[in-house]
């Protein structure tokens, strides 16, 4: 139906609403967690795989992404000024600096945005806090996620372990970056949430090529804890 190089876009299937957990940074003091979310099981693919050309088969993000989000991807630019800003006046600038291009704004590059099918390792970082009293910064261990190429084109993104999961679709946007629409699986969901269908779970972001096999989707404003959410993406 599409190529890759053309259009990408994706699908997510709905799952049981349960209450947020928080996985455990591996840097910066964490708040308290479940104690089995580096358990958290992996959602099997067989449970999660999407028919060809989910929604609506369209490669036009605009006409999916609801009007907070978009809202929210608007103020993209603002977000990394205020959650870097916060990080670093908190007293985690060596953190923030020894992270590189990972957290460098400018650093996407053109060319090679879909990564190939197959696992990945993933890690999050969490920039500025989402309210009075939270972290301005949490790192978190790498974890597993995976890139699937459906046969209708569809190029889905999943974080496949942690207590907070993302699974989502990839759309063109332009020559330096793809847009991301999914939602999150929390605790010990067994699948995943559609896009639209829990404002609270539904997750946008910018996905970028920073490096040789090195992506990153950059979530702006997200719903829950930070003012900037990334997750690095490598083989």
């Amino acid at each position: 139906m599409r190529t890759l190089t053309a259009t990408a876009t994706f699908a997510l299937l709905l799952a049981a609403c349960g209450s947020e957990p928080v996985e455990t940074p591996a840097t910066a003091p964490a708040p308290a967690t479940d104690a089995g979310q580096r358990a958290a099981p992996t959602v099997q693919t067989p449970q999660t795989t999407p028919t060809p050309g989910e929604q609506d088969g369209g490669s036009d993000w605009r006409a999916v992404a609801t009007a907070t989000d978009a809202g929210a991807l608007g103020r993209l630019d603002q977000a990394w000024r205020m959650a870097r800003a916060e990080a670093e006046d908190r007293g985690f600038a060596a953190q923030v600096e020894a992270l590189g291009p990972l957290v460098d704004p400018n650093a996407g590059q053109a060319g090679r945005l879909q990564p190939g099918p197959g696992a990945y390792r993933c890690r999050t970082i969490k920039l500025g806090a989402k309210g009075d009293g939270g972290l301005a910064y949490l790192e978190y261990p790498f974890f597993r996620c995976t890139v699937e190429l459906t046969p209708g084109g569809d190029l889905i993104l999943t974080k496949t372990t942690g207590s907070q999961r993302s699974r989502g679709l990839l759309y063109p946007d332009t020559d330096r970056r793809l847009i991301f629409l999914g939602a999150q699986a929390w605790g010990d969901e067994a699948t995943y949430p559609a896009y639209g269908a829990k404002s609270e779970r539904d997750q946008i972001g910018v996905f970028e090529r920073i490096g040789s096999d090195r992506w990153r989707l950059v979530i702006p404003w997200p719903k829950q804890e930070a003012k900037l959410e990334i997750l690095e993406l490598v083989k």
